[in-house]
């Protein structure tokens, strides 16, 4: 049975800073791409970051980029969001998918993220 589990979320200032982290299980974790995508209240789901299978590339949504950094341990079945420079409107759930092969297959149960003073 897949299994994303996500951790890492809270409240934080502005300007602040978080890491996720999601753990993955059930399958071959070093095979596939990982993407972070987030939703905030009352928005549709936002795309944020991709990391294909090995970590040799990444891609960001374009108000991420040069904020949000993705990568992944393969030995740890565990990929990371580092997430510098927080905004009110990053406020979000976030989740981690796995990338199959028609698009994500499969999700976490998301963790929160509140930017706020």
């Amino acid at each position: 049975e897949v299994q994303l589990v996500e951790s890492g979320g809270g409240l934080v200032q502005p300007g602040g800073s978080l890491r996720l982290s999601c753990a993955a299980s059930g399958f071959t974790f070093a095979e596939y791409a990982m993407s972070w995508v987030r939703q905030a209240p009352g928005k549709k789901l936002e795309w944020v970051s991709d990391i294909t299978w090995n970590g040799g590339s990444t891609y960001y949504a374009e108000s991420m980029t040069g904020r949000f950094t993705i990568s992944r341990d393969n030995s740890k079945n565990t990929v990371y969001l580092q997430m510098n420079s927080l905004k009110p409107e990053d406020t979000a759930v976030y989740y981690c998918a796995k990338v199959g092969d028609y698009g994500w297959d499969y999700w976490g149960e998301g963790t929160l993220v509140a930017v706020s003073t």
